[in-house]
């Protein structure tokens, strides 16, 4: 093995870091959430990556997102984090897909070849798509909800989508995927937090987002991190058990 994956082999195991070179995984969405989603993986050590992301860096991003800076603003993200991801590891099997997830594309990117699939999109039509296109396919995903609008670090948990709570963005996810006939088996990152209704902002609808929270800093990289752990973990076969 490569002399930085040193560390992750000591808590690994040999088999488990090869596993972790052989396995695929497809992040879409590189913001607040799936840019730290995209470097966990990267330096667990996978082999074999698809990032998508069709945005650029706007200033507004730079308080949470992993590539934005006072310098990359205007530049793509995942032109950014392709570069980024490798610089951690130059062996890493990368491709980058400069495009925002359309409905259609949704049902035409997830394929059976990936491990794991990582949805950290904020916006409801796509993330609908994309994980019913996941669960049909029986691909395996974890999706994060809303982190805006919330604070408490300890509030955030892994869970099966009937089983979040106090989430704006996942009670439609839920009555959308209800509709589908789909009502349980997709795994989310939550937090049961009440958002602060006072921070949200309306928007004109682009890329099919309506509005958005206030965010900090550390809430989206957490839940880019408990994404990133629930591949992780579901890749070693050590998955937490679910209630």
């Amino acid at each position: 093995m490569a002399q930085w994956t040193e560390r992750a082999e000591l808590l690994f195991r040999t088999e488990g870091l090869e596993k972790l070179k052989n396995a695929n995984v497809l992040v879409v969405g590189l913001g607040g959430v799936g840019s730290f989603a995209a470097e966990f993986i990267a330096r667990a050590g996978v082999g074999k990556m698809t990032i998508v992301d069709g945005d650029v860096v706007d200033i507004t991003n730079i308080n949470r997102q992993l590539p934005a800076l006072h310098s990359t603003v205007g530049l793509p993200k995942a032109e950014l984090m392709a570069q980024r991801l490798l610089d951690i590891n130059p062996e890493l099997q990368l491709t980058t897909l400069r495009e925002f997830l359309s409905p259609e594309r949704a049902y035409e990117i997830v394929t059976p070849e990936y491990d794991y699939v990582l949805d950290c999109i904020d916006s409801v039509t796509p993330k609908l798509n994309l994980l019913m296109s996941a669960k049909r396919q029986k691909v395996k995903i974890v999706s994060s909800m809303g982190a805006g609008g919330k604070m408490d670090a300890s509030k955030v948990e892994v869970a099966d989508i009937s089983k979040s709570y106090n989430c704006f963005f996942a009670r439609t996810i839920r009555r959308r995927l209800k509709q589908e006939k789909i009502f349980k088996g997709i795994k989310v990152v939550f937090s049961s937090e009440l958002q602060d209704e006072g921070s949200v902002r309306i928007t004109d609808g682009t890329n099919f987002k309506k509005s958005f929270y206030g965010t900090n800093s550390y809430m989206p990289c957490l839940f880019g991190l408990r994404c990133a752990e629930t591949a992780i973990r579901g890749i070693l076969k050590k998955e937490k058990p679910q209630d």
